[in-house]
């Protein structure tokens, strides 16, 4: 799990990562990320918040994207600065038409 800590007015917090498609491996992910947020204090406001997002973008990922297929991949990008975090989650699914 790339991180970047940067203190001098860039993220407090960066990383891109993935999953393996297992509802399994959400938790643990998502207990070691909070941790690190925690420790940086860049969401403090909105720490919960980002908790739930992230919980809830995974697990629709892997569930409804991949199927649970083991053959494919969660991927995640995460960026923390002290006014904005940006969250993207992107799973190996055939997607769905918008209309």
């Amino acid at each position: 799990m790339p991180i970047t800590h940067n203190f001098q007015g860039g993220p407090c917090l960066e990383l891109e990562h993935f999953l393996p498609s297992k509802v399994a491996a959400i938790s643990p992910f998502v207990d070691k990320l909070m941790r690190l947020i925690r420790k940086c204090g860049c969401a403090a406001e909105g720490e919960s918040d980002v908790e739930i997002a992230l919980r809830e973008a995974l697990a629709n990922a892997i569930i409804h994207g991949n199927h649970e297929n083991p053959r494919k991949r969660v991927y995640v990008r995460f960026r923390c600065e002290p006014d904005e975090v940006s969250l993207a989650v992107k799973d190996e699914g055939r997607g769905f038409d918008s209309n």
